[in-house]
């Protein structure tokens, strides 16, 4: 490596500035972490790191005390790296955009989902330091109570061992089952951040290629990275798959001011307005809500299936802090086959929260909002004299109007053999997979012989059905950030 400061060639390379990107380059720089060392373990490691040398020695059998200091331990590798995102040039940006979009502002997921590699409790630490503790809201019917006494009785007295795999969550777990306020968790990302001193590596570039082991050989003037649009599901029944993109209508993922601009200006106008929201999942039911608090008339809420309600995206039978039955049977999978019927059993689809359940249901009973589930969209037609779409329903919905803006909250489709920057590496090392999920060895890695690594929702088979949620985007910087250590050493 050349000694400059901005290196041509870097030790990592991470895609993705987001929980995933973070957790991995903090990790990178951490060298005694939860995963590996207890509370007491940390604190002997540090208080051995800061005063051991300056300790004197007394021999236990003779008595003898040496003044001679102990030897300092061996500075850990410093890792030049580079992070590459799309939308911003610092940590967490998309997410931070997106939570203003939607005006969120609390998290889905509990106190333990974090990306800190050196506590796990950590982010409930940075809430009572700050003073912040009266921001968590609890998780109701959580706690204890995802089985009830008499079903435990019952199974305690089976012999079938999956009847024993819900995992009870014990009452000393109570003070993790809260979720923290965005504000508080963005804090704690950024405060990570600047703690390994990994705030300034994020560059705003989105990747074009990646290859192994050739290089492209760039001149000054050539540009490296080029936007790629990502194929998202539900566009295509309007014709975005055609090579256009429909008027008056948005993806979640694209939504940069709620409501439009036009339906804006017609609520300015009085003129009444309505809009579809199209999908199953919270950010769908976010939308809902946000739309009807910022001066839409009404809103028509189309789910492709039953209206799902949990607290969290996957069965709290997942959600253990350290003991987890379920997750110990997805480990056990023969294959990765079986490991992607966990994972969908798991998931089951797009869900939202009691919370959100609650609004929706208010908004229902003031006539603000139609809630559709198990109906589906059959034809679109744009009236572009009007500005509006007509829509066409399987089964079809009597009296549905006109609509100013449709939205789809239908997730982004995850075919990993569909990304357009990999199709080299797909064809050069070819890999199989399930599910649009590759599989990826035990290290998250492409192939033993190939420094390649995939963490997030992509490392599904490895890392379960939460995988791209927050807690798997620590367990999967641990997993790749040991390869990296011995591959180092």
């Amino acid at each position: 490596m050349a000694d400059r400061q901005t290196p041509d060639i870097y030790d990592v390379l991470i895609v993705g500035a987001g929980p995933c990107g973070l957790a991995v380059a903090s990790r990178l720089c951490e060298h005694s972490p939860s995963a590996l060392f207890t509370d007491d373990e940390h604190q002997r490691y540090h208080w051995v790191k800061k005063h051991g040398r300056r300790m004197a020695l007394k021999n236990r059998r003779n008595g003898r005390v040496s003044q001679k200091a102990m030897p300092h331990d061996k500075e850990p590798p410093k890792y030049s790296t580079l992070v590459l995102d799309g939308t911003g040039d610092e940590f967490m940006n998309r997410w931070k955009t997106l939570f203003t979009a939607f005006d969120i502002h609390h998290l889905r997921s509990p106190m333990f989902w974090h990306v800190d590699p050196s506590d796990r409790d950590a982010l409930l630490a940075m809430a009572h330091n700050e003073g912040r503790e009266n921001e968590l809201f609890e998780l109701k019917n959580c706690v204890g109570k995802e089985v009830s006494k008499h079903l435990r009785r019952s199974r305690a007295k089976c012999r079938n061992p999956l009847h024993h795999a819900v995992v009870d969550v014990d009452e000393r777990d109570r003070k993790d089952y809260f979720t923290p306020p965005t504000s508080l968790f963005l804090q704690h990302c950024h405060s990570i951040a600047d703690r390994y001193g990994c705030g300034h590596v994020v560059r705003k570039e989105m990747v074009q290629h990646v290859d192994y082991p050739t290089a492209h050989i760039s001149t000054p003037d050539e540009k490296l990275f080029t936007p790629v649009i990502p194929n998202i599901a539900g566009l295509s029944s309007l014709g975005s798959d055609k090579g256009f993109e429909p008027p008056h209508v948005c993806h979640a993922m694209k939504i940069k001011e709620f409501p439009a601009t036009v339906v804006q200006n017609r609520i300015a106008a009085r003129k009444p307005t309505n809009v579809l929201v199209v999908g199953g999942g919270l950010t769908s039911a976010q939308l809902t809500d946000l739309a009807i608090r910022r001066g839409v008339t009404k809103v028509w809420h189309l789910m492709r299936g039953p209206c799902k309600v949990k607290l969290f995206d996957v069965d709290l039978s997942w959600m253990g802090k350290f003991r987890n039955v379920e997750q110990a049977y997805f480990w056990g999978a023969d294959s990765d086959a079986e490991r992607l019927q966990h994972i969908r059993a798991a998931r089951n689809g797009g869900s939202i929260t009691p919370t959100y359940h609650k609004k929706l249901k208010h908004h229902m009973a003031a006539g603000r909002v139609e809630l559709r589930c198990d109906t589906s969209i059959s034809g679109a037609t744009f009236d572009a004299h009007r500005g509006m779409w007509s829509i066409e329903t399987t089964p079809p919905v009597q009296a549905m109007p006109d609509f100013d803006y449709i939205y789809f909250a239908t997730g982004i489709e995850t075919n990993f053999f569909d990304l357009p920057y990999l199709q080299d590496m797909l064809a050069k090392h070819p890999i199989e997979g399930h599910g649009g999920l590759p599989s990826i060895n035990e290290d998250l890695k492409w192939a033993d012989d190939i420094p390649f690594f995939v963490t997030g929702r992509l490392a599904g088979l490895q890392l379960g059905p939460a995988g791209g949620n927050l807690g798997g985007a620590r367990v999967g910087a641990e997993r790749t950030t040991y390869v990296v250590f011995a591959a180092w050493h």
